[in-house]
């Protein structure tokens, strides 16, 4: 058998050397046709021989997202928008943002110590982030590019506020004008706005009779500083001088570091505060406490007035010369109030009233009757709260630092004489 294969071997030799050089290369060509036919895998016997596997991929699969918190969900965007308009209430910019009056109420409540909703005016923005099951999450009070305020809902339904306020860029500006007809419509002319007039007056009223000094042509000059934020002007702004020429009189208020106001000698524009918003001391009944447990609803909030326990119809008397800036009649929980701006840095204010005696905008002088105590808002017996508010923050009325004393000291002085004449110049340039 052996043999035989090596006999049919050389014969195939001798034959395909016989072969020319095209059919050597058309039997090469037919063998590897034929070797690849013969390789080729049947398409019905691999299909019967595959054998189904089942493959786990739960591994690889993420898992089902835990839905996303209501805060997260409401950061979208708020659900509803609008700029504070004319005749707009709290209770009906709720009512079409669709919150209940009982969630108003809650807001309210945490307004009570920063008290900015009253102060909401045309112009400013209020939002709403209110969720699926209709229960207000967020709402935001835009004031301005510089400060807003924001209230969250706590997980045991109350809210919680805070304010934020950028600091931004503050530059300096110099408005002058010439008296034609009163101070105040030639102040508005030059570009002054209602609130500066009002307190330029309030500041020079023991120098100068606005109504009957100042003749046509006498000239003015204020220094401002304006904040800016990226660029957009905030509205607000501060007072730094003034100077009004009267004949060959010359009326001036600056404003130093302390944030009180002197003349260009250094003598106090501002008169010294009291200490007491009474005629006389009474029991204080709760202290001025950052962390107090609230007597009604037993939560950790911050006391930041003084309560002083007086028969409803006391009299209440302002501490400080300034500008009616704010009356409310009626606020379910700070009841009957009023709020005084004391010039440049100072404010007070004054909850539980009976009766407010004083309008917005009126001038009041140190020790005048401004109201009478009451037991109205929501109290758990008469009394008074007094604040006193130092660049917009509360401070212990009782033991803070205020103008107590008229006038500056020989160092500060020396200061103060740098700084007007600083400014006299850019009145000058101007």
């Amino acid at each position: 058998m052996q043999f035989g294969k090596t006999k049919w071997l050389k014969m195939s030799q001798l034959r395909y050397q016989e072969l020319t050089a095209k059919q050597k290369k058309l039997l090469m060509i037919g063998g590897c046709v034929v070797g690849i036919a013969l390789l080729w895998p049947r398409q019905d016997f691999e299909l019967d021989k595959r054998i189904p596997v089942a493959i786990d991929l739960s591994h690889l699969t993420a898992p089902a997202a835990d839905p996303l918190p209501q805060s997260l969900t409401m950061n979208a965007g708020p659900s509803f928008d609008q700029i504070v308009e004319n005749g707009d209430t709290l209770s009906k910019l709720f009512a079409e943002a669709g919150v209940d009056q009982q969630t108003m109420y809650k807001v309210l409540e945490a307004d009570l110590n920063v008290l900015v909703l009253d102060t909401l005016m045309p112009g400013n923005r209020i939002e709403f982030w209110v969720n699926d099951q209709g229960q207000l999450n967020k709402l935001k009070l835009r004031f301005s590019a510089a400060k807003q305020a924001i209230f969250t809902r706590a997980s045991d339904g109350s809210y919680d506020v805070k304010i934020q306020e950028i600091k931004g860029i503050w530059q300096q500006h110099v408005v002058t004008g010439d008296i034609h007809g009163s101070f105040y419509l030639s102040a508005e002319k030059a570009g002054l706005s209602a609130a500066q007039i009002q307190h330029i007056e309030s500041l020079l009223k023991e120098k100068i009779n606005f109504s009957r000094d100042l003749r046509a042509g006498d000239k003015f000059s204020v220094v401002l500083s304006k904040q800016y934020v990226e660029g957009e002007a905030t509205g607000e702004s501060h007072i730094l001088g003034i100077e009004i020429a009267s004949g060959k009189q010359v009326y001036s208020a600056y404003r130093f570091t302390d944030g009180n106001f002197y003349d260009e000698h250094g003598h106090s524009l501002t008169r010294a505060f009291q200490r007491l918003p009474l005629a006389h001391m009474y029991r204080i009944s709760s202290k001025f406490n950052p962390h107090r447990l609230h007597p009604v609803t037993g939560k950790i909030a911050p006391h930041n007035g003084v309560d002083f326990a007086v028969p409803i119809g006391t009299q209440v008397l302002a501490t400080g010369d300034g500008i009616v800036s704010l009356v409310v009649p009626h606020h379910k929980y700070a009841g009957t109030y009023v709020v005084i701006n004391n010039g440049g840095k100072y404010r007070t204010r004054f909850l539980h009233l009976s009766k407010i005696l004083v309008k917005k905008g009126q001038h009041v002088s140190r020790g005048q009757v401004i109201a009478l105590s009451g037991n109205t808002g929501r109290t758990t017996g008469p009394h008074l709260h007094y604040e006193f508010l130092i660049n917009g923050h509360p401070v212990n009325p009782m033991t803070a630092k205020i103008p107590m004393e008229n006038g500056l000291n020989h160092a500060e002085r020396t200061q103060f004489a740098q700084l007007v004449k600083s400014r006299k110049l850019m009145m000058t340039l101007s």
